[in-house]
This record gives C-alpha cells, sequence and structure tokens, in this order.
C-alpha cells in the first residue's frame, strides 16, 4: 500500500481517536463506540443498507446483535486503519462476525490464517467452521488436509464428534489416505466406542466402508471378526465370511469400490535411464496403494541416462546426463500441469553422471564427468530467475555419487574420482557456503544411492570396485558415524532410490548381464526390506522423483482397470495383520 493509499486510515483513524466530527453511535452489549458512518460504510456493504435504509435519517444510536463489543472493536478499527490483528484466540469469533457484516477482507484474513494453522487437532472444526461460513477455498484444504492426514486426525477429539453421515462420507472416498487399511477398522471402533450405547448399531453402516480386502485374510479373522461390536451384528459377520472367502480364493473383484485399492498420497516417477543396450526416454509412475507400475512414456522426449531429476514448484527437471557420446549441460523442464517439456537455461559445466538434489528452492547439481574428467565443481538453479549460479567446489571429484538433503544442508557421499569408488562424503552449508567433510562410509560406493530417511542420510548398494553391493548404511549427524542396516535383497548399482509413504524405495539394476525391472522398499520401522512391483520397463541408471499436490489420475492405473491386473501384483501387496 502506498503512502497515499494510506493518508485517509491514518488521517481518519486520527480524527476518530480524538473523538471528532462522530456522527454515530453503534451500541453492543451496552458497549457504546462512537465511529464515522461513512467510514463504516466503506468497508461494509451491511452498514450502508443500515443507516440508509434500514433506520431514519436522524437515527444516531444503533444497537448491533450478536457479537461481543471485542469483535466490535476489531471491526471499527479495521474500518480506520484497513488492518486487523488475527489470532488464534480471537480468530474463529472474528470471522463469524466478519461474515455476519459481508467484510470479505476480514473473512479472507481469517481464512488465510486458519489455513496455516490446520493440523490434525483442529482440520475437522475448521472444516465444519466452513459449511456454515464462505470461506475462500479453506473447505476444501480442511476437507483435504482431513484425508491427508486420516491416520493421525482419528487419534483426536474432534473426530469422536463427527456425525455418522460424515465419517460415512470419509471412508468411502478413495483419497482416503491410509497405508494400513486396519487402522480404518480401528477409527471406526474408536469412534463408536466414544458412544457405544447410541452407536454400536451404526457398525452395519460404517464396516462396508472399510475395505478390510486389503488387509490379510488373518487379520479379518482374528481382529475384526471377534470384535464385540462385529461379534454382535449378524449382518456383519455374514458379509466378513463371505469376504474373508473371496480373499482366500484369489483377487477380489477390484472395481468394486469399497474393495478398490485407495488412491495413493504422492506418486513416484522413475525416469529415464539404460535399458538393454542404450538410453531409453521411459516414464513411469508407481502407485503405492495399488502397487503397480504405470508406463505412459513421451515419445517426444530423447533418451538420457546418467542424468539427475528434481521436483519443484510442480514440475520436474532433468538435469545434464548423456546420451551417445554427448554429455550434457541442458536441463529440461516437465510442467506437470500442462505435461509439456521446456528447455531451461543450461548448467555451466556439462555434466553427466552427476548428483542433484533440492533445497530451499533450489536445485543443486553437483560433480559429474564432462566427458574428460570427474568434477568437483557445483552449481545451484533458481527457476523464479533462470539462472544458474556456481558454488564453492567440493573437496573431492565425484560422478557416479548420489546426494541428498537435511536439516539445511547437502550431503553426497560416495561416487568414482578417476581413479577409485569413494568412502568419503561431505556436506554444502548455504548459510556458510562452505563445504565440511564428515565420517566417511564403512564401504567404497560408486553408482551409490543416498537419500534422507526418518532423520538419517542413508547410504545404499553402489559399486566398491570389485562387486556390486546389495550393503546399505545409515549416517547420524548427531553423533557423526555410519551404522549398518539390513542388506538389500538384491546388490544393485545405478539404482533410482526415494522415500515414498514412509518406505525407501530402490528402482532398476544392472546385474552384471542385463539392466532389470526389480523394486524394493525398506522399512526402518520393522527393519526390513521387502519386493515391491517390478517396473515395466527394465533398467538402470534410473532416476527417481516423489510428486504431489498434482492430478493423480494420468499417473495411475484407472481404478477399474485393476480387475485385470494379476494375481501376484496384489499378492505382495496385502497387509499383515
Amino acid at each position: 500500500m502506498s503512502d497515499r493509499d494510506m493518508l485517509p486510515y491514518s488521517l481518519f483513524n486520527e480524527i476518530h481517536l480524538d473523538g471528532a466530527l462522530c456522527d454515530a453511535v453503534l451500541r453492543v452489549q451496552h458497549v457504546e463506540f462512537n465511529i464515522h458512518k461513512i467510514l463504516l460504510c466503506r468497508c461494509s456493504n451491511y452498514f450502508l443498507a443500515l443507516f440508509t435504509n434500514w433506520s431514519a435519517s436522524d437515527q444516531r444510536v444503533f444497537d448491533i446483535p450478536g457479537l461481543s463489543p471485542a469483535m466490535m472493536q476489531l471491526i471499527i478499527e479495521f474500518a480506520y486503519t484497513g488492518s486487523v490483528c488475527v489470532t488464534s484466540d480471537n480468530v474463529q469469533e472474528l470471522l463469524v462476525a466478519a461474515d455476519q457484516f459481508n467484510i470479505m477482507d476480514i473473512v479472507k484474513a481469517c481464512c488465510g490464517f486458519l489455513e496455516k494453522e490446520l493440523s490434525p487437532e483442529n482440520c475437522i472444526g475448521i472444516w465444519q467452521l466452513t459449511k456454515i461460513i464462505l470461506c475462500y477455498g479453506l473447505e476444501e484444504k480442511a476437507y483435504r488436509y482431513i484425508t491427508d492426514h486420516f491416520e493421525e486426525v482419528a487419534s483426536h477429539e474432534e473426530f469422536l464428534e463427527l456425525s455418522l453421515q460424515e465419517l460415512a462420507d470419509f471412508l468411502e472416498k478413495d483419497e482416503l489416505n491410509v497405508k494400513h487399511e486396519k487402522t480404518t477398522f480401528e477409527a471406526v471402533v474408536h469412534w463408536i466406542n466414544h458412544r457405544q450405547g447410541e452407536r454400536e448399531e451404526h457398525i452395519s453402516v460404517l464396516l462396508p466402508k472399510v475395505r478390510l480386502s486389503l488387509t490379510s485374510v488373518e487379520y479379518i479373522i482374528s481382529c475384526v471378526m471377534p470384535n464385540e461390536l462385529v461379534r454382535n451384528n449378524a449382518h456383519c459377520m455374514q458379509e466378513l465370511r463371505g469376504l474373508a472367502q473371496i480373499t482366500k480364493s484369489g483377487p477380489p473383484d477390484f472395481s468394486n469400490p469399497y474393495i478398490c485399492p485407495r488412491l495413493p498420497p504422492a506418486i513416484l516417477l522413475a525416469i529415464g535411464g539404460w535399458s538393454g543396450d542404450g538410453p531409453t526416454n521411459g516414464i513411469e509412475a508407481y502407485d503405492v496403494r495399488a502397487n503397480h507400475w504405470h508406463n505412459f512414456t513421451d515419445n517426444s522426449e530423447h533418451p538420457r541416462s546418467f542424468h539427475g531429476i528434481a521436483y519443484l514448484n510442480g514440475s520436474v527437471y532433468c538435469v545434464g546426463g548423456l546420451y551417445q557420446l554427448e554429455h550434457f549441460n541442458s536441463v529440461r523442464r516437465w510442467d506437470l500441469s500442462t505435461y509439456t517439456w521446456h528447455e531451461v537455461a543450461p548448467m555451466y559445466c556439462r555434466r553427466g553422471f552427476v548428483s542433484v538434489t533440492v533445497l530451499d528452492g533450489w536445485i543443486y547439481a553437483l560433480g559429474g564427468f564432462d566427458g574428460h574428467t570427474q568434477l568437483n565443481t557445483a552449481e545451484r538453479y533458481r527457476p523464479e530467475t533462470n539462472q544458474w549460479s556456481l558454488i564453492p567446489p567440493m573437496n573431492e571429484r565425484r560422478s557416479d555419487a548420489d546426494c541428498t538433503t537435511l536439516n539445511n544442508k547437502v550431503y553426497i557421499c560416495g561416487g568414482f574420482n578417476g581413479q577409485d569408488c569413494l568412502q568419503t562424503c561431505e556436506y554444502y552449508c548455504p548459510e556458510t557456503n562452505q563445504w565440511t567433510v564428515i565420517s566417511p562410509m564403512n564401504n567404497p560406493r560408486g553408482g551409490i544411492g543416498v537419500v534422507a530417511y526418518s532423520g538419517y542420510i542413508y547410504a545404499v548398494g553402489g559399486f566398491d570396485g570389485n562387486d556390486r553391493l546389495s550393503t546399505a548404511e545409515a549416517y547420524n549427524p548427531h553423533t557423526n558415524t555410519w551404522n549398518d542396516i539390513p542388506s538389500m535383497q538384491n546388490p544393485r548399482s545405478n539404482f533410482g532410490i526415494e522415500v515414498l509413504d514412509d518406505y525407501l524405495f530402490v528402482v532398476g539394476d544392472f546385474n552384471d548381464f542385463t539392466t532389470t525391472l526389480n523394486v524394493e522398499y525398506y522399512d526402518a520401522i520393522n527393519n526390513t526390506w521387502t519386493e515391491a512391483a517390478d517396473m515395466e520397463i527394465s533398467r538402470s541408471d534410473v532416476r527417481c522423483c516423489v510428486v504431489s499436490g498434482v492430478n493423480r489420475d494420468r499417473f495411475i492405473i484407472p481404478r477399474d482397470n485393476l480387475l485385470h491386473a494379476t494375481e501376484t501384483e496384489f499378492a505382495d501387496s496385502g497387509e499383515s495383520s
């Protein structure tokens, strides 16, 4: 706001504070406020109608119902200053008052405040508030927050106050984000038990909306059927016996909306790499809820391998890499709102075997091979300016390394310096603009996979100069130490790695003979590796990223098509009890 725009507010507020020229009194619960009619009319059509249509021309005192003196004070201050102080203590009452007087600027300010305050504890209350007050997109955001964080939301008090219809509507949504469907069943039991006497009959309405076929037969038999609410309901028991038999006999009919896997919270993309005897332009998307890969390769894009991939602000960036004998400094941006590819500013250096990550709105490209030598140079890209800028070089020359971010630092581990596979690791701190060497890994690892997961830096697989490795280790930044974790089921180097749905996924490989389709994931809680569905495209050096907040329909197989998926794909995705 310019100084010229501020002048009327400051001038009229000064007159108001002096009590000069006031021509009306607003009375709220016996508290009187001297005001200027024209200022209240400027901020609200309600007051314009009150002063011109709903009262006599000589009326001076106006009784205002339905709000507290404190809220009236805030509204009057807004009329004279153009600003309002929204806090967690006043936001709900202020929003109701602003809606009553149709003061849209205050409504927007309150909605913006509530959007930032959304949490598992308050999101249901905020969502229910938006059903009675028009809140400029807040209703949709609060609803999405509930579905995205359902497992946490279900453990808080507001969840227990949902109506039967509201809970049923949430449970039947494909968008409901639950890693394990047994969590949904337990939430239903928790909701009913809160007022068991009046709610126990609702089990017959809610249980069919729990997709128990996505759990194991053992869980249904050992945990669901013995539950008192279920056991005492003949209709539920009959349905469960049939469901257990269907689940036991083979893959269920996924065209049934109550059996179909829910939509994934995010999508894992696998892009490019080396397939068979050459680079590929293949793009596949992994649906973690259905344990299914979907191929939607764009054949207009050129193949690229030994590249880097980054996801930032709704776009996927393909950085460097090589094709045939050419090492690229070029960067391609895939806009996921239009699904179109565009060239953006090139890097300073050609970088095959490059390490790429994202931190605080910057894309970092580290090391690599320019066709002649391994690089220790590093640079970063800002999409808003479409410019790359050099940062200090690393302590080591590294190609075929990998990097990630944790605690506002960029970590890079392993790689190849032209002679040896490396154990060394270091991090870059943007605040100091410096690289710092940390403890070396327990093993040399070129062609390594590195990712931040559960508060640690994980270094997975790679080539130690003699063999491809299945081993993995985790770095604790607080103790500056590396500790071994269980080995993968398959040795692999030059593969994709990402964290999706709180699992660490590794994708693709070269098994000494050919590129592979193989995918597996690590669960830090259970400390185990598990096979996932194979990709459709066999490849190594595939690069991965996780995208969220985009239209998932393009990236996943339509749910009614899951009927045609193989039994093997879904046998691997069932939960254990």
